[in-house]
């Protein structure tokens, strides 16, 4: 279970370190061997970054929608079209490859948002600009929470 806001940097050739205390789960998940894409959301414009069987088992989902569909066709051209496998080097990093880097507006500052089974990749400024409009609207009561969650209680 992946969890918390890391603040990170990319290194000149845009590699990142891959907290340590996420390495030895992504060994034992996943043989250091993760999947980078795209986040299809439109103002999302971060990175998912999913353990090599979390995603694979998401991917025989994709690979099953309908192809005369054109959002399927949309989902599938963005996620599985941008899904790049990657492998933690000795030292925990990943290279994260500069059309995935464009897409998402990473630089040197980005943020890790752990998500249960998988990762967001945000640029600082795009993380710290999108929390302030969740929080915003939160506090001004505007959405409405999905049925399943009415009986949650935190």
């Amino acid at each position: 279970m992946f969890r918390g806001v890391n603040a990170l940097n990319l290194d000149s050739k845009g590699r990142l370190a891959i907290p340590t205390r996420y390495r030895e789960e992504l060994v034992r998940l996943a043989n250091s061997r993760v999947v980078i894409t795209v986040n299809p959301v439109e103002q999302d414009h971060c990175l998912l970054l999913y353990p090599l069987p979390e995603w694979e088992e998401i991917e025989r989902k994709l690979v099953k929608l309908p192809s005369f569909n054109a959002s399927a066709r949309r989902l599938q051209r963005l996620l599985i079209g941008h899904a790049t496998e990657i492998e933690l080097d000795g030292n925990g990093r990943i290279l994260l490859p500069p059309p995935l880097r464009d897409f998402a507006g990473l630089d040197k500052a980005v943020v890790m948002i752990g998500q249960g089974n998988k990762f967001e990749i945000w640029s600082e400024s795009q993380w710290n600009t999108r929390r302030s409009e969740w929080l915003t609207a939160t506090e001004a009561g505007e959405g409405e929470l999905p049925d399943e969650l009415g009986s949650l209680s935190l």
